[in-house]
């Protein structure tokens, strides 16, 4: 089929589009959603303070390797973060990086932001600023295809979060006397591993794993559910990519400045 040279990539203007719809109102809905998230977490990362209320550890610190003041010292791994770790190493420093890379190579984001951030395209039908087109298959993008190994170390966190729902449990009262109760941080927490869950459960790279590999999966009924249960996951991952976003950051929020100002939010039973 012949192309129309007014349609090809190379002659045409950028964002040059028939369309008559406000086809912008979801990339630049991306953009500044991404963008407001970016700001908050790299304040938060670097800030390297305010991350623990009594039980409750903000997710973007967990797991707690090495603590900063005595008290975090309790609740961290290895103890006291080392003198010769420079200033800027926090240690939301030091785990990061998993999620973030998990987040950034996920086939959804990748789309999202390729348009956003890129215009690559600006959406469908819709022009790009430039004249060639790389593709993924060429540095540093080809790096994209890391994103099942961070799908490994994801479902790893998501185990180390669920236990810090756990410890969001137990109260230490007057007596220094650990009692069992349910606060509204300990709510907070586990909202954020059941969207973590639903996001990173309906990964395409966990979709692909259990249902990958063997022809029929009617001979392997084990597998069949596992892979019917990512599907119906991965059906709404895009929402599930954007309500675990929203509410890892509210659970910061909540543990960086509502926890304090709340007190004792809990109720024992």
């Amino acid at each position: 089929m012949t192309q129309h040279p007014e349609l090809t990539l190379t002659e045409s203007r950028p964002f040059q589009t028939q369309r008559r719809d406000t086809w912008w109102v979801q990339p630049l809905a991306v953009f500044i959603g991404l963008s407001a998230f970016i700001i908050y977490t790299t304040f938060r990362v670097f800030e390297g303070d305010n991350f623990l209320h009594g039980p409750y550890l903000s997710p973007f610190y967990s797991p707690l390797l090495f603590g900063t003041d005595p008290y975090s010292v309790d609740h961290s791994w290895f103890g006291m973060m080392p003198n010769w770790m420079p200033g800027l190493i926090t240690p939301a420093v030091l785990i990061l990086w998993a999620p973030a890379g998990f987040r950034f190579t996920c086939y959804y984001y990748r789309g999202a932001y390729y348009k956003a951030f890129w215009a690559d395209p600006p959406s469908c039908t819709v022009s790009e600023p430039r004249k060639g087109y790389r593709g993924e298959n060429s540095f540093p993008l080809i790096i994209q295809n890391i994103h099942r190994y961070f799908l490994y170390v994801a479902l790893i966190f998501l185990v180390i979060l669920s236990y810090d729902v756990w410890k969001a449990m137990w109260f230490s009262n007057e007596n220094g006397e650990e009692t069992f109760g349910i606060g509204i941080g300990t709510l907070v927490l586990a909202g954020n591993v059941v969207f973590l869950g639903g996001y990173t459960l309906g990964c395409h790279s966990l979709r692909h794993l259990t249902g990958g590999i063997i022809d029929l999966l009617s001979k392997a009924p084990v597998r069949r559910q596992m892979y019917n249960c990512v599907s119906c996951l991965n059906r709404r991952h895009m929402l599930w990519a954007w309500l675990s976003l929203f509410w890892v950051a509210f659970s910061d929020v909540y543990v960086r400045f509502i926890a304090p100002a709340l007190g004792q939010d809990w109720i024992t039973f």
